[in-house]
């Protein structure tokens, strides 16, 4: 019986080659993709709520969580891009929609701000998050970290402070808003470490939305209606004015879910660290992309107060890794 050939190292070696390759354009197309799509619905948003008089960022949001369910539900159950995760009890079903209610309130709340504060400096609050997620994971799991680490969050929140002195178009409501939503976002955050962390009831970012999203648009539209009321017919009126009008809604829609998805797929491939380092740099691209695109003045110290705060939030960040 014959022996097969030693394998030709040169061999093994080109198609290790060409496979790591392959893996690292897989995951720079996904950066790109969790890029594009996170600037992308933020810019639209901006467009449709300050600049196109489309003035309904709950009902907005409404079409965004739409998309979500829709989607969500065809990218699990029919095209088996992440195993489905059922919902084990009616417990874990109330868990899954307070964090819903939580979350309407942060996106309602930075849809709304974007119609008052530009991008730039919405972006800018926005990169506080760190801030409420460490001052709520104390008050409600009593986590404490090293003090370096809290020393780091002086930075982000001074930096805040000097960018909105410098933010020629400061909107106190609208900043208001902004920070709401931020520490909403913050609250979601340490809330699902809480109300999911044992075995039985953890689900993926994709089951979650997969559940949440529903909920939240049952929440949702009786808010829009209400608080809205007018929604519908200046919708339609808007159609029949710009026949890009339904094309802009729903293009922003499939990009809202698109974040979602692009974000569980760029944490997947890659690590805790190098989401954490992206996103820093994602927020600096869209405020550069913001400025560029609405044109909206600028000052040196609006600049530095969120380079500071951009410090601050890596500072944190290696703080956290380096102490935990």
């Amino acid at each position: 019986m014959r022996s097969s050939p030693p394998a030709n190292p040169s061999t093994m070696s080109s198609l290790s080659s060409s496979s790591s390759k392959k893996q690292a354009l897989f995951i720079t197309s996904l950066i790109v993709l969790w890029y594009s799509s996170n600037i992308g619905v933020l810019l639209l948003n901006k467009f449709l709520l300050s600049n196109y008089g489309f003035r309904f960022p709950i009902f907005l949001t409404m079409c965004h969580m739409s998309a979500c369910a829709i989607l969500s539900y065809l990218s699990i159950v029919f095209f088996k891009m992440v195993p489905l995760q059922p919902v084990k009890s009616r417990h874990q079903f109330f868990k899954i929609a307070t964090l819903s209610v939580v979350f309407c309130g942060s996106v309602v709340g930075g849809n709304i701000s974007l119609r008052y504060l530009p991008v730039s400096f919405n972006q800018a609050v926005g990169a506080t998050t760190p801030f409420f997620t460490a001052v709520f994971a104390y008050l409600m799991t009593f986590k404490r970290e090293a003090w370096v680490t809290y020393a780091a969050l002086v930075p982000v929140v001074a930096g805040v402070v000097i960018a909105s002195g410098g933010e020629p178009g400061f909107h106190l409501y609208g900043f208001i808003m902004c920070i709401s939503a931020t520490a909403a976002r913050a609250f979601k955050s340490v809330l699902q470490g809480i109300l999911l962390s044992s075995e039985g009831e953890k689900l993926n970012s994709m089951n979650l939305l997969l559940y949440m999203s529903p909920i939240a648009v049952l929440v949702l539209l009786p808010a829009a209606l209400i608080m809205e009321p007018n929604v519908l017919e200046v919708t339609l009126s808007l159609g029949r004015q710009h026949k890009y009008m339904w094309v802009l809604l729903v293009l922003n829609s499939t990009m809202a879910y698109s974040a979602n998805l692009s974000n569980f797929l760029v944490t997947k491939h890659t690590s805790a660290l190098t989401l954490q380092v992206l996103g820093n740099a994602k927020g600096a691209v869209a405020v550069v992309i913001s400025i560029f695109i609405f044109r909206n003045p600028v000052t040196f110290v609006g600049i530095a107060g969120y380079t500071m705060t951009v410090a601050g939030v890596v500072a944190y960040g290696e703080a956290k890794r380096r102490f935990r």
